[in-house]
Parts: structure tokens; sequence; C-alpha cells
């Protein structure tokens, strides 16, 4: 081959390798973008997480006979606690306190004759002192996700104490409280993981609280409001008490959907998301104008704190020994803890509601 041709051959195949390298350079903004695009909603990515086995892997063990009730201030209730603790800690939740996930606390009322509730705020704590008194142990566990915000909070939370055992109960003689309420501890703990699963940092810090002694007067919320040194920073209120049972055996995706009247969008989001993901519930909307009553939402409200609150109404077993894990809907609860899961997206990363 003549040395120019040869120049010639070399000079085309260097022209068509640069036109192949300037048109690679070009397209690769379009690619980056497509498989920028292609990438999944990181919120999705934690809603994937939520299963009936996890539910039913929690509910079981904080509901069986050896827990004798999950009673607040007795050995159920402390196993319960240590439980919840050390599943927050195998996600990898950081406790909310430098303590660690426990929250301990005492109640106090008068002897048993009196017939009065247990109390944790100090004045009345004071005025039983000096008599004869009764005196329990308690604790919350709290975990937390830190947020971009660190001084803006939003608090996922359910009671995890019960009824304990009564021995004079001819038959069944444990509350076990399946529905009421290791339900409600399995939704917070599934959210817990599924915030994690996402993998996206929250714009505000999300706290997991685990309430005790809720049977006994609200005490662990109450406790928990009574000392938070940021309470006022608490932007909403998720509560849970009860997201397993059929009030209504003809409507077995009925559920009750309380939440603060003055927000409005609390309502839209659980329309919008059950229409978006196809979730099988069928809400009663209750916006309350003062929600005060019913469970640990109450001392929250009674904070101005704005609530939602996730509950499926009376049923036979309430507070009675055959609250048991066999007579769940475990579609219902595997709904609710979804439902509220993207509740919580919300109330961590929308800017105002």
């Amino acid at each position: 081959m003549p040395l120019q041709w040869l120049f010639l051959s070399m000079k085309n195949i260097l022209l068509k390798a640069l036109a192949c390298a300037a048109l690679l350079t070009c397209t690769m903004p379009a690619d980056a973008q497509k498989k920028k695009a292609a990438l999944p909603d990181p919120k999705e990515v934690g809603l994937a997480t939520i299963s009936r086995s996890t539910a039913e892997s929690i509910i079981e063990f904080l509901a069986c006979d050896e827990l004798e009730g999950r009673e607040s201030g007795y050995n159920g209730a402390n196993i319960a606690s240590r439980y919840i603790a050390s599943e927050l800690k195998k996600m990898g939740i950081q406790p909310l306190l430098k303590e660690g996930y426990y929250q301990p606390f005492s109640a106090y009322s008068p002897d048993r004759q009196t017939r009065k509730r247990f109390e944790v705020h100090p004045d009345s704590i004071s005025k039983m002192m000096g008599g004869v008194h009764r005196k329990l142990n308690m604790r919350n566990v709290l975990g937390m996700i830190p947020g971009e915000r660190s001084n803006e909070y939003v608090i996922v939370g359910a009671h995890f104490d019960h009824l304990g055992l009564d021995t004079a109960l001819d038959g069944d003689q444990i509350y076990n409280g399946a529905d009421d309420n290791a339900s409600g501890v399995s939704a917070v703990l599934q959210i817990a993981k599924a915030f994690l699963a996402s993998g996206k940092k929250p714009m505000r810090n999300v706290i997991f609280a685990f309430w005790d002694g809720e049977e006994r007067g609200l005490l662990g919320s109450k406790y928990f409001t009574q000392n938070c040194p940021f309470i006022g920073q608490v932007k909403s209120y998720l509560n849970f008490d009860m997201i397993g049972r059929n009030n209504k055996p003809e409507d077995p995706s009925y559920m009750v959907y309380f939440y603060t009247a003055s927000h409005p969008a609390f309502g839209d989001w659980l329309k919008d998301d059950i229409a978006h993901y196809g979730l099988n519930l069928n809400p009663s909307y209750r916006a309350w104008d003062n929600p005060v009553g019913g469970s640990d939402n109450a001392s929250f409200a009674l904070k101005n704190i704005p609530i939602l609150w996730y509950h499926t109404d009376a049923n036979p077993d309430y507070h009675a020994p055959g609250d048991h894990a066999d007579r769940l809907n475990w579609e219902k609860v595997v709904e609710i803890t979804k439902a509220s899961y993207l509740n919580a997206w919300n109330m961590a990363n929308v800017e105002e509601y």
C-alpha cells in the first residue's frame, strides 16, 4: 500500500473515532438523566418493606402468654420494652436520649382503697408523698432518625402496655392485648424500618415512641410531654391504638381516622394515598376540633400539637382475655401501616401543613 494511502486511511479511522467520542460525550447527559429518572422513589422503597410476616412476628411475640399481658410496672411490660429497644438497635435507629432507649419514670397513687389512678405530675405526686401511697416504675422506649432540620420534630407513637392477668378469672386469665396494642407497636416498628430503607434523610427529626402506662391513664405520654425540652418544636404526632380488628364484619376494610380539624391536609393525604396506591381501606374520616380523649393523642393535643390517630373501633374482645393474635385482620394491619407510613413521610418532609 502506498504511504500516502496508509496515511489517509489512518486519518479516516482517527476522525471516525473522534466523531464517536464526541457523540458519546453529547449523549452522556441525556443517558444520565434517563438513569436518574429510572431510580426508584425513596418513599416507595420504604413502602415496599412493610409486610404481613413482620407484623405477625412482632404481634405474636408481644401478645404471647409468656408476657402475661404486659401490665405496666411488672415483668411482662419490662420484657416488651426490652424487645422493642432491641428491635430499634438491630435496625440502627439511634436512641433519642443520651442515656439510651429507655425513659424511666415512676407513677404514684394513694392506697388501693381510694381507687384513685396513678399520677406522674409532680404536683400530684407531692401531695401523696406524706401518706400511704403506691409506686410503680415504668419506662418509655424512644428512638429517633435525625433530620436535616435539627430543631423540628414529628413523633410516631403507640403504647405497648396492656392489662396483665387476673388469677381470679375462671378460664383464660391473660389479657394478651394483640389488637390493644401490639398491633400499634408493630406499625411503629415497621414505619421506622421503612424510613431507614428509603435511604433518604428526612427534613425533620422523626421520633419513634413506645409508651408505657397508657392503660393506667396515658402515663408514659403524659410524662414525656411534661418533661420534653423541645415540646414546642414538635410539629405533629401520629398515634396508633388498636388497628387490627373488624368492628363491622360486613366491611372488613373499615377503620377510623381521627385528626385535628384545623389541619385538613391530614384528611387529604389519606384520601390521595388510598387512591394513588390502591390501599384496601374504607376510612371513617373524623376531624376533631380538640382531640383530647381516647388514647395517647390526648397528651399531645393538650399541648396544641396536631394529631393523627388510626383506630378500628371497639370489638367484643376489647379489654378482655380474648384479644388474641389469631383474631386479627392481618391485611388491615398491613394496609393501615402502609397508609400511616405515607402520612409520616409527609409529616416529616412536607414544608407546611
